[in-house]
């Protein structure tokens, strides 16, 4: 009789049951007439006991030959274990062997991240890794339900484009036949003419730029959650931003409690993330930035540390709004009552994790929008049929970006953004 193939995750539903788990020996230990087999199937890990005096030989001698990262059959009945993570462990009845590894090269000792980063395609079977990966994909399916749920229409902006969304040279070029043409850096302008026609509209993909920079907060290739919304201007815009940071967190606290354990992260820091959350003006921040002895002056872009130093100020994520025109994008709408700021908003985690959401209201009028065309140089040609959107039709409208790594990186509670996606490119890094 065939026994039920289940997954470890779902071992709990199962005491007492014969069943069989597909996968691959973690790690191993024994204690001479006992061997403790660590096993993973990609859904999570759960402990298998051998004794010797209730295994046939061939069966014990097998569980002793197998060697790290062996992948194996393993049928056995499962039973509580109230020291185990899990609840349960299971006694093994049976090994199946189905390929045996030879010098795995991650030990169980320390090794350096350079390594770990040559063998990210290994490295990824580690708990921790493991941990991370599903937390993003929690937080991924968070977004997705809360757009989803919000009447927005994901649309997919083209990776290939001809030209600048943001007008800076960090921009990857690469031949299109017998044009030029980039990796895109932001799906923003093609979103901008969807929601035009779908109302509320959001993408989700990758996005590159090539900044020459190795800071712990940036990745070369990373992905963005870009929604734009025809008829929302700046402060709807906002609400819905904080509204969208809840509900991850939310969802990440009710579906990753045995993850966020295993990264040992400090959820106490993750639970007061409520809203509503503190919004200052780009004055406030300078001014707040000057009463810390820092030398910084109005019209300058914050850095890093400016960023950290803000937000160790609050507890939750803070908004940053109304910065100085001459930082923010062509495209940003200034602020009527006062036109040198522009009605956007930078969203800062805490914790040092800086920006995780950029947005504003758009310019929906076409002849500043002509205006800025020329004072940023841009190509009218290049940008008419972005123009278009303002002749026809033209409302007023607005959008953000969130990217990915970075809040996850954030609700990890990780060190660095490399561990928050599967496979990073980083400035000196396109290997594996």
């Amino acid at each position: 009789m065939a026994l039920a193939v289940v997954r470890i995750a779902s071992l709990s539903d199962h005491l007492g049951e014969t069943v069989t788990i597909k996968g691959w020996l973690h790690q191993k230990r024994s204690s001479g007439k006992i061997i403790f087999l660590q096993l993973r199937d990609g859904s999570g890990f759960v402990q298998g006991v051998l004794a010797k005096e209730d295994e046939s030989e061939d069966i014990f001698a097998l569980a002793q030959s197998l060697t790290q990262e062996s992948a194996i059959i393993v049928h056995g009945v499962v039973q509580t274990d109230q020291r185990a993570k899990n609840g349960v462990e299971l006694q093994v009845r049976d090994i199946e062997l189905v390929s045996l590894t030879h010098d795995y090269p991650i030990t169980p000792k320390e090794h350096g991240v350079d390594f770990l980063m040559d063998q990210r395609h290994l490295w990824l079977r580690a708990p921790r890794q493991r941990a991370i990966l599903k937390i993003r994909a929690e937080i991924i399916r968070a977004i997705r339900q809360f757009l989803d749920s919000h009447e927005f229409t994901q649309v997919d902006p083209p990776i290939l484009t001809p030209s600048s969304c943001e007008g800076t040279t960090t921009l990857f070029h690469t031949s299109y036949f017998d044009e030029d043409a980039f990796l895109t850096q932001s799906g923003q302008l093609y979103m901008e003419a969807a929601a035009m026609a779908l109302g509320r509209v959001y993408s989700f993909g990758p996005t590159f730029r090539a900044e020459k920079s190795k800071t712990r907060r940036h990745l070369i290739e990373f992905w963005m959650i870009e929604p734009e919304m025809a008829y929302v201007e700046h402060d709807e815009s906002v609400a819905i931003q904080e509204a969208l940071i809840c509900a991850i967190m939310q969802h990440v606290l009710s579906h990753c409690e045995q993850e966020l354990r295993t990264i040992g992260r400090d959820t106490s820091k993750l639970e007061q993330i409520k809203a509503p959350f503190p919004r200052i003006s780009y004055d406030e921040a300078v001014a707040f930035l000057q009463s810390t002895g820092q030398d910084f002056t109005w019209g300058d872009d914050f850095g890093a540390p400016d960023e950290t130093k803000i937000a160790e100020a609050y507890d939750r994520p803070v908004f940053i709004e109304r910065y100085p025109t001459s930082l923010k994008a062509f495209y940003m709408k200034p602020d009527p009552a006062r036109p040198e700021v522009v009605l956007c908003a930078d969203l800062l985690a805490p914790e040092g994790y800086g920006e995780i959401i950029g947005g504003s209201q758009r310019i929906d009028d076409p002849e500043l929008l002509i205006k800025r065309f020329e004072e940023h140089d841009l190509s009218k040609e290049a940008y008419a049929w972005y123009l278009d959107l303002r002749t026809y039709g033209t409302v007023p409208h607005s959008g953000f970006g969130l990217g990915l790594e970075r809040t996850v990186a954030w609700i990890c509670g990780l060190d660095h953004v490399r561990e928050t996606i599967p496979f990073p490119r980083l400035l000196y890094r396109l290997y594996p």
